[in-house]
């Protein structure tokens, strides 16, 4: 006996006793069960039938002795086991008489289709030869997307051939960060997908699927072609990327400005972890690193990314090479952790693109590679030659413009808006004259560009001539309008002359339509100068010109400029004049330069300014500032809060500002711990600074006197020699009245540019 048939004998005689002890619908369920496992376990009928009857006859003997035993009249033993018995081996061959009707049912079926399986052979063989015979991969997928048959076109374009079919979904083909598969059963029946052949390329495939119902069992399948466009997809993207780089980097006018856009666009585009640009400026230099992307640890510092000595050699050898051509890195490995190559012609500089993780370049990434570098290349070479346009253009100005050093109090600014010359029509100039008077010329030509910059230049050296020749500001303009009627395009120019006098506090203006001055008083909204006004240049014949004369109250602020600053479309000039003077109305303790910044900042459109910008800022030295303090070294800090304060409203620049205030400090300090050493009583010391034109002068004065200055002073007494080195002169006089410390300095001329720099010349890029 088999372990199977003695296995299934005693789960026979266990539910068989279970039903004749207690006869339910659950124990014959248990019977039909039983009937099915031997049907599966192939349990002869007779093993069964033979054992069943085996377990009846012991079964009716227990019973009878049971009787006996128990002293009973009968030992006849009780029908009702008998016919239980039998309903439980009749439910048991219930589930094999069911499976020899269905086989019997089958064998008929099989006999009627064998006919016609012998018709339709020739026919499953043409589908074969036709389907093997397609050049285009063929697949027919289930309901649920599972590829159930493919031919040999399908396996040489995916690596996935006809020995592993079923494949469900997801499809082993299939690239897990691409994106989704269509649902054939809804979405549209031609579509292209990427797809990772077996062998770890990656291709493009268009596949074509229609929908058809299978006769046999009346379900859906899909059947469907695929193709391999890699190719045409490559080419389309080449096409797409360098239409993209090339939008990105159009609009750029600077080499910083390409390698900001260009190298984050490129990296995209390439799949590239970081982007690294090395510009040699000259032979001897260090190389500009520009850099999009990540940066590698230890590669950065607080001024910019860093190369270590193997990127920097990689790079100066990649510099060296033909232009566009280009190297993986590293050389004849099967995969590459990047590539370097030339950028553009002149030998210069060099890129590298660093791959998150190393990877297989293919003969579509070479020629995509080389396609986008060159582009980068070519934007690279017209960016450097916009760079030499704006350097001449730069050169031409600051030759036209006018002084690059200034004297004291004033700040001027320059602001192009038509790039990539960055020059225009509009002008100032300042120009000191021997009698203390300063001469200041604002002036606008009509037009933009090189030609109104060359109108500029002729008019604004005819007007310092002028000015030289001490020429008052209507006179000036009416020998300016003889000028201009005889140079082409100058018409029309519009020009504001003025003459200060810091000294008196006086200006003498002139205006040939141009926008007026506006002055502020200390803490005040300025107010404008709109008197002695006429005709632009060269416009109409006029007697004379009108003067004006104002004046500036000491620490005022003027502030000239051009029509550019104020005038925007949509807006009322008028609206950019309330502007300034809220400025004007908060900027006592604020140089020239600060006034300047404030006051474009305040007005600068959102998308740049539409005209040239020219602007001059002036301010006029303050009152006297006079302080009485009580000699306490608490009452100090006071003091050098408004002494700071006043050199500010003085324009006085502030790192000179500060040695002032330092020295001053120390004289009071003196006069606080060495004046009254010996004197009982409150008592003071006094303070007074003084500015004119070019100087500034403080003298601090108590009633005491200094204790002499000791031979060795030891770590202190060094506070007359800290006034000394922070002043240019320094007197100390002493007198039974008291101490006077006389300390002056005289104010530099300001070094202003005449425009703004190169744009991010020296910009280092980090992604």
């Amino acid at each position: 006996m088999t372990t199977v048939l003695a296995a299934f004998l005693d789960a026979y005689t266990n539910a068989l006793r279970r039903h004749l002890d207690s006869p339910t619908h659950a124990t014959l369920s248990e019977g039909y069960e039983l009937g099915r496992r031997a049907l599966v376990e192939d349990i002869s009928l007779l093993d069964l039938t033979e054992h069943h009857f085996r377990l009846v006859t012991a079964a009716e003997a227990a019973r009878v002795a049971e009787i006996a035993e128990s002293g009973g009249v009968s030992a006849a033993v009780d029908p009702r086991l008998a016919e239980g018995a039998l309903e439980f081996l009749l439910q048991t061959l219930a589930a094999l008489d069911i499976a020899t009707r269905g086989y019997l049912d089958g064998t008929r079926r099989y006999e009627q289709q064998r006919s016609r399986a012998d018709d339709l052979a020739g026919r499953d063989a043409f589908r074969t030869a036709l389907v093997e015979s397609l050049q285009d991969g063929f697949f027919v997928a289930d309901a649920n997307g599972s590829v159930i048959e493919v031919n040999t076109a399908f396996g040489a374009l995916t690596g996935y051939g006809a020995a592993g079919v079923p494949y469900p979904l997801p499809h082993p083909w299939s690239v897990p960060s691409g994106p989704r598969y269509p649902d054939l059963g809804t979405e549209a029946s031609r579509f292209v997908i990427p797809i990772r052949h077996r062998d770890g390329r990656d291709l493009w495939l268009a596949v074509s699927t229609s929908a058809l119902i299978e006769p046999a069992n009346n379900q859906r399948i899909f059947v469907g072609t695929i193709r391999d466009v890699t190719a045409e997809h490559d080419a389309q993207a080449r096409d797409q990327a360098a239409s993209r780089l090339a939008t990105a980097v159009g609009a750029a006018t600077s080499v910083v400005e390409v390698l900001a856009v260009g190298l984050d666009e490129l990296r995209r585009t390439v799949g590239a972890e970081s982007a690294v640009v090395s510009v040699w400026p000259n032979r001897h230099a260090s190389p500009e690193v520009y850099m999009s992307g990540a940066i590698e640890p230890g590669t950065s510092n607080t001024e910019g990314p860093v190369l270590d000595e193997r990127a920097r050699t990689m790079l100066d050898r990649a510099r060296r090479r033909l232009p566009r051509s280009l190297s993986a890195i590293p050389e004849g490995a099967q995969s590459s952790e990047g590539i370097v190559a030339p950028l553009g012609e002149t030998g210069d500089a060099a890129l590298w693109l660093r791959f998150a993780a190393p990877r297989a370049i293919t003969a579509a990434d070479w020629t995509m590679f080389s396609l986008l570098i060159g582009h980068l290349s070519l934007a690279v070479q017209r960016a450097r030659n916009f760079d030499q346009a704006r350097s001449t253009s730069l050169t031409l100005q600051r030759a036209m413009l006018g002084p690059i050093e200034l004297p004291p109090r004033f700040s001027v600014h320059y602001e192009p808006a038509l790039p990539p010359l960055e020059i225009g029509g509009d002008w100032y100039d300042v120009v000191p004259l021997k009698d203390g008077t300063i001469g200041v010329v604002v002036g606008d030509c009509v037009g933009r560009g090189l030609s109104a910059a060359v109108v500029m230049g002729q008019l604004r050296t005819a007007a310092r001539a002028l000015l030289l020749r001490e020429t008052g500001p209507a006179q000036l303009l009416a020998e300016l309008d003889t000028v201009a009627s005889r140079i082409p395009g100058a018409m029309c120019t519009t020009v504001f002359a003025a003459v200060l006098d810091p000294q008196r506090g006086v200006i003498r203006y002139s205006s040939a339509g141009h926008m007026p001055a506006i002055v502020a008083d200390v803490g005040e909204r300025g107010t404008m100068l709109e008197d002695g006004r006429s005709v632009p240049l060269a416009t109409f014949d006029i007697p004379r010109r009108p003067e004006a004369t104002a004046t500036l109250a000491p620490g005022s602020t003027m502030v000239l400029f051009t029509d550019g600053l104020v005038e925007q479309r949509g807006v009322d000039i008028y609206d950019g004049f309330d502007q300034i003077a809220e400025v004007l109305a908060d900027t006592t303790g604020k140089l020239p330069r600060e006034v300047a910044d404030a006051v474009l900042s305040r007005l600068r459109p959102d998308g740049g300014y539409d005209d040239d910008v020219a602007m001059v800022v002036y301010r006029q030295p303050p009152a006297p500032l006079r302080l009485t303090v009580a000699a306490h070294a608490d009452r100090l800090a006071g003091l050098r809060r408004a002494l700071k304060a006043w050199f500010a409203a003085a324009a006085v620049p502030h790192d000179l500002a500060s040695d002032l205030v330092a020295a001053a400090n120390e004289a009071c300090s003196n006069s606080i711990e060495h004046a009254y050493r010996d004197m009982a009583g409150e008592h003071e010391v006094e303070l007074t600074a003084t500015c004119d034109t070019e100087t500034v002068a403080i003298v601090v004065t108590d009633s005491g006197g200094w204790k002499p200055r000791s031979a060795d002073p030891g770590t202190r007494g060094r506070g007359i020699d800290m006034m000394r080195a922070l002043t240019e002169n320094l007197d100390i006089d002493n007198t039974e009245s008291g101490t006077t410390v006389r300390m002056s300095i005289t104010l530099p001329a300001i070094k202003s540019p005449v425009a703004n720099p190169l744009r991010g010349t020296h910009r280092r890029l980090a992604g």
